[in-house]
């Protein structure tokens, strides 16, 4: 069990301009870290760094971490500055739908950006820091839908757990190195996520499926608090982190209550199938 404490190490952090990431960004500045930022949204990401007043930006670049060029050139210039301790792999997209209704392309995207992304920046600075012989800390942002099968997330939950399994083998691969691995695991969490999330083959505007996203966001984490959770996991040298207590007991009930975790799934697909028949735009719904 890898403990790091941030004060006076160096944090990058992908998806910096926004929810978890900038919430993260803020908490670390307190801590004294300097901090290397990035965020395909180079507008929020520049509001980042302004709000992160009493921290060292020593750099900030955007782009998109699913090209691998991209990710190398700005791994290049900003450990031309010094080493990266820590690594926080928060950037991300959803998509959801039924199979019928998806496209190659969404699953292909979700996986190129949720998976291949933070392995493109594992693959940049991690080597590194093995090189560098200081030890240090990576930490992957998976999902509940990494955890559960969640109605309709399917492509989603594809990149997701396979996050949560490169993270497994490395917690034991990045020991020797002293190099400690945490998986976070949020649930509902109040970002531009919930905004943005591709449910292929609905009508957005439904005013069933606008009070469904109402409810999920009543429901929601705070983005400061799920960073906090993150953080806090870090510091202590935990593994799996929930950012919600309700992600922690489907997490129990799963692995040791199966058929109450079976049934609690059967019933969610059934809702889901029920709200999806109001407000799908498919004719085969």
């Amino acid at each position: 069990m890898t403990k790091t404490q941030l004060a006076g190490k160096t944090v990058m952090i992908t998806g910096a301009g926004s929810g978890i990431g900038r919430a993260a960004a803020i908490q670390i500045a307190g801590k004294g870290a300097r901090l290397v930022l990035t965020d395909v949204n180079a507008a929020g990401l520049q509001e980042t760094v302004g709000l992160v007043k009493d921290a060292d930006v020593i750099h900030h670049e955007a782009f998109d971490i699913s090209d691998a060029d991209a990710v190398t050139t700005f791994a290049g210039r900003a450990l031309a500055i010094g080493p990266v301790d820590v690594i926080m792999n928060v950037a991300g997209i959803s998509t959801w739908g039924r199979i019928q209704d998806l496209q190659a392309k969404h699953w292909r995207d979700t996986v190129e950006i949720d998976l291949m992304g933070p392995i493109h920046i594992m693959s940049a600075f991690v080597p590194a820091m093995i090189a560098a012989g200081n030890g240090g800390h990576v930490v992957n942002v998976s999902s509940a839908a990494g955890l559960f099968g969640l109605p309709i997330h399917a492509p989603y939950s594809a990149a997701k757990f396979g996050l949560r399994g490169v993270s497994e083998v490395l917690r034991f691969d990045l020991e020797q190195y002293d190099i400690g691995v945490t998986l976070v695991c949020p649930g509902a969490v109040r970002t531009p996520l919930v905004g943005t999330v591709n449910i292929v083959g609905v009508d957005r505007d439904h005013p069933t499926l606008k009070k469904a996203i109402g409810g999920f966001e009543k429901h929601a984490v705070s983005p400061e608090s799920a960073a906090a959770a993150m953080i806090k996991g870090v510091e202590k040298g935990k593994y799996l982190v929930f950012t919600s207590s309700d992600i922690r007991l489907g997490w129990y009930g799963q692995r040791y209550i199966p058929f109450a975790y079976n049934r609690v799934m059967k019933i969610a697909n059934k809702r889901f199938s029920r709200l999806l028949s109001k407000v799908s735009v498919s004719q085969d719904a």
